[in-house]
């Protein structure tokens, strides 16, 4: 018997749809003209609806109030009507037709955590990656269909209008994706949090490929306006950078005569999922203080005043693009304690302005900080936001009168520290010259905690002083600087990994240290992914089939599509799978043939790796792969081969030679392949031109196979891996990052795994790795190899990738391609063989779906919550309830 649910079963389960009706406004009567053009508008529009639709309310008078508050939008917000408005405009209005209805939940959420004084959690991450808001506030809200019968039956086409918004690029991959996952999660799980970063004026730039060479195009995502932002200039606050320190006369310091910059606020609203929670996301905008200095006007100099406003405004202008190369550049530091003060001077103001049972404008004032921890958690995104201890030692002592030991210990119980990586590269050090310029209290503080930790150091362990050395904070091997990960652990009572292995190894070596003195402190917490946008908006063929056999349930609890291992023998959800499947592939088909002019077939294998080009990732491996199937297919045409659809994308931080030549090489292997006539379409290599969140949500659920191939113990933990799970692809990698906890998930039959493990990756080393051997032992990895050294892909230059083939055979092969080559190449071969018959790929694809539950980013920051936070959720009532959106006073108290 089917355990289909019916529409009237899912309606009855689904919350009460937002009461459009109480916010419907006159809208402005339409002329004849504007009528035709509507009419003219629908004629030439089409629309599906499908299983999701029975999640929403159609009725005639909440499609109505859309149709009454976009027009509204259009003709006031605008100042447009239909025979001027374009694509662009009706994008606008739709957007802030869809903010409308996030603003009740927004101010009824603020009035009660303010009501209720809970806990609060602040997110501190120099990224945030969150891509399109428009879609994703839709669903969350539960108006996406309205919306979108609503535009079609004003002739408008609501899937061409969301393809119209920019990608709010703020970040750089997988740590700035992981921060939008977890706010979607904590506004979903209806947890009182707050997210902190910077509102960079220009985000990860553009990638434009110009003759297979990557070149770099700002990202101005803002030259439209952003209609997701509200600016809060009343909360304006001024940072301090440089000056002098002086001891006052009552002991205390007093950092004087520096550089002011202001921090103006603009707010993101974060909607959880249909639980009518909307939480805040703070950006950071730097201003300089004055318009001009009128001085230099008076001496003609209006160039200088011009130059000096920039220079203070310069903070935020432009999100730095290397995320694993650590670089000691002034700019970098200021945007780092920039955020960290702002943030920490916003978090003390709302934590002084107690307004429990308050009814009136006037809020009371917390005078002490005693109850500081038990009412504000803060979270450390990387060492990126680290400045944020010695700040708030700064604040506390300096501006509040603690004393140092009561200080240290409110620091030490409010913050906790995430690790993201374990690459030394990557770790930062900030010069000591630099931080006594720049930030002269601060680097006085870290002196005083450093003093106190070695103290401590020796106390527990005497007459250790390699150890001693080792955990200082102060490096003096080269240049001394302060090692900022060390701070991390020394001021934070939780530190967590953001995988097992990952976990693991930082207790085991990085960290090791540490760990011997607090090993209560290290955490796991296995990073996750929201299933709202990477499975229920971005595949809807796949999130239909599995809302008709087992509800909609998983869409708030993933470890609810364990259920649909009943279904991995069932002939018709296997075939319907495969027709999901291919629907996802023919989309991205089109969409290749339409950008790159190149026709690929829908039934072949779709291997994709997407990700930061970096050597550790080992996209060059992959290249090996391709180029060895080139020569096979060249070296005996007539074999039977399953043909094969390669598509990487990624972009290569600026400055990164090595990265760019790899993206050059594959661009130059794909022009080789996809115009050789003996290949015969069997193989086809495609690398994707500025790889971002809104391009995933189309690659991701096409894919066949994911290549998560970091050589074991580099990789921190991945989330791409997860995503691609969850959409029904099989995965070839290494026991790295979170492909380990997926292979214990899944099982040994349903992931691909090849390559060595991490203890083997060290004995090697240890032995004396010598890759030139097997370069010379293996016919086919050498003929790859010297076919790239000779410039078979580089005709008119063909010494150009002599640094990338020296790189593996000459200079040490660091992240060991040669030695994992060989299981490699086996794998695949057996992937090869497994995918021609697509019913037993098929069920290993649903098994792998099945499985994927536990990587939701809910179940994550339900982990961090009652293991670091010890915070809880807060009830936000029913939107119906008309004293939401009474005494609004409290919400402008964000």
């Amino acid at each position: 018997m089917s355990t289909s649910p019916s529409r009237a079963d899912i309606r009855s389960k689904t919350p009460p749809p937002v009461n459009l009706v109480s916010t419907r406004r006159r809208s402005l009567s339409l002329s004849s003209a504007d009528e035709e053009t509507i009419a003219q508008r629908k004629r030439e529009k089409s629309i599906r609806f499908d299983f999701l639709d029975a999640l929403e309310n159609l009725d005639d008078d909440n499609l109505e109030a859309i149709r009454e508050l976009f027009n509204r939008h259009l003709h006031c917000t605008l100042a447009k009507d239909v025979t001027v408005a374009t694509e662009r405009d009706y994008y606008l209005a739709l957007s802030y037709t869809v903010r409308d209805h996030v603003m009740a939940g927004w101010y009824k959420t603020q009035k009660e955590y303010y009501r209720k004084d809970p806990k609060r959690i602040y997110y501190l991450s120099m990224e945030f990656y969150m891509g399109r808001s428009l879609t994703n506030t839709m669903i969350n809200l539960g108006i996406r269909s309205l919306c979108k019968k609503s535009l079609y039956d004003m002739g408008l086409n609501m899937e061409e209008l969301e393809e119209i918004e920019v990608d709010a690029g703020l970040g750089n991959g997988g740590l700035g994706r992981l921060a939008a996952c977890f706010l979607d999660s904590m506004a979903t799980l209806s947890l009182p949090a707050y997210g902190y970063g910077l509102r960079y004026e220009y985000g990860i730039f553009e990638q434009r490929i110009r003759d297979g060479f990557q070149e770099e195009v700002p990202d101005d995502w803002l030259t439209f306006g952003n209609p997701w932002e509200v600016a809060r200039p009343e909360y304006i606050l001024p940072i301090q950078f440089h000056g002098d320190v002086k001891w006052l006369d009552d002991g205390r310091f007093s950092w004087e005569d520096g550089q002011v910059v202001l921090a103006v606020p603009y707010d993101t609203p974060i909607p959880g999922y249909r639980n009518n929670t909307v939480n805040t996301l703070r950006l950071w905008s730097a201003r300089s203080p004055n318009s001009f200095d009128l001085s230099y006007f008076n001496h003609g100099n209006y160039i200088k005043a011009v130059i000096d406003r920039n220079l203070a405004e310069n903070i935020t202008r432009v999100l730095y693009p290397n995320d694993n190369f650590f670089e000691g550049k002034e700019l970098r530091l200021k945007q780092e304690y920039f955020l960290v003060s702002a943030t920490l001077q916003d978090i003390i103001r709302r934590y002084k302005h107690l307004r429990t049972g308050v009814q009136t404008r006037h809020a009371l004032q917390r005078t002490t900080f005693e109850d500081f921890p038990r009412k504000a958690a803060i979270q450390l995104n990387d060492t990126h936001p680290s400045l944020a201890i010695p700040e708030l030692m700064r604040l506390l002592i300096d501006m509040e009168g603690l004393g140092w030991d009561d200080a240290w210990d409110t620091c030490c119980r409010t913050f906790s520290y995430t690790n993201h990586t374990i690459l030394p590269e990557a770790l930062e050090r900030w010069p000591v010259s630099l931080l006594e310029r720049v930030l002269p209290r601060h680097l006085m503080i870290i002196y005083e905690i450093n003093r106190r930790h070695l103290d401590h150091v020796i106390t527990l362990f005497p007459g250790d002083l390699d150890r001693r050395s080792r955990m200082s904070l102060i490096e003096e091997n080269g240049e001394k600087s302060v090692n900022m990960a060390h701070l991390c652990l020394v001021a934070s009572h939780a530190v967590n990994g953001v995988a097992e292995i990952h976990s693991n190894i930082i207790k085991q070596t990085t960290f090791k240290d540490f760990y011997e003195m607090w090993p209560e402190k290290f955490q796991n917490k296995t990073n996750g992914i929201t299933p709202r946008r990477w499975l229920l908006q971005c595949n809807s063929p796949l999130a239909n089939l599995i809302i008709e056999r087992i509800g909609e349930d998983w869409i708030t609890d993933l470890d609810q599509l364990n259920k649909l291992k009943a279904f991995v023998d069932d002939d018709t959800f296997i075939q319907n799978f495969l027709a999901a499947k291919l629907k996802n592939k023919t989309r991205v088909a089109r969409l290749l043939r339409k950008d790159y002019g190149v026709e690929v077939n829908p039934n072949s294998l779709f291997d994709i790796q997407v990700k930061r080009i970096h050597e550790y990732k080992r996209q060059l491996l992959n290249v090996l792969h391709i180029i060895t199937i080139y020569n096979r297919i060249k070296e005996n045409p007539r074999a039977e081969f399953t043909p094969r659809t390669v598509i990487i994308g990624g972009k290569a931080a600026p400055g990164y030679y090595m990265a760019k030549m790899i993206i050059k090489l594959i661009t130059s292997v794909g022009d080789v392949v996809n115009t050789d006539p003996d290949i015969c379409g069997r193989l086809k290599v495609i690398f994707l031109e500025n790889y971002r969140v809104s391009l995933a949500e189309k690659i991701i659920p096409a894919c066949d196979l994911s290549q998560q191939i970091s050589l074991a113990g580099t990789e921190a933990s991945g989330t791409g891996n997860m995503k691609f799970m969850i959409n029904g692809a099989l995965t070839i990698g290494t026991l790295d990052g979170a492909n380990v906890e997926m292979h214990e998930r899944v099982g040994s039959d349903n992931i691909y795994i090849f390559g060595m493990r991490v203890q083997e990756v060290e004995e090697l080393k240890q032995h004396g790795y010598k890759p030139k051997q097997y370069y010379e032992s293996n016919c086919e990895l050498k003929k790859a190899l010297d076919m790239i050294r000779n410039g078979y892909f580089s005709p008119d230059t063909k010494d150009r990738f002599h640094d990338l083939v020296d790189s593996l055979i000459e200079y040490g092969d660091r992240f060991c391609l040669l030695k994992d080559y060989e299981d490699y190449i086996r794998v695949q071969d057996q992937i090869n063989i497994d995918f021609r018959d697509p019913v037993a790929w098929a069920k290993r694809c649903i098994l792998n779906v099945a499985s994927g539950g536990f990587f939701s980013s809910d179940r994550t920051i339900t982990q961090y919550t009652k293991h670091i936070w010890r915070a809880f959720p807060v009830n936000v009532g029913d939107d119906n309830d008309q004293s939401s959106t009474s005494n609004n006073s409290d919400s402008k108290k964000s």
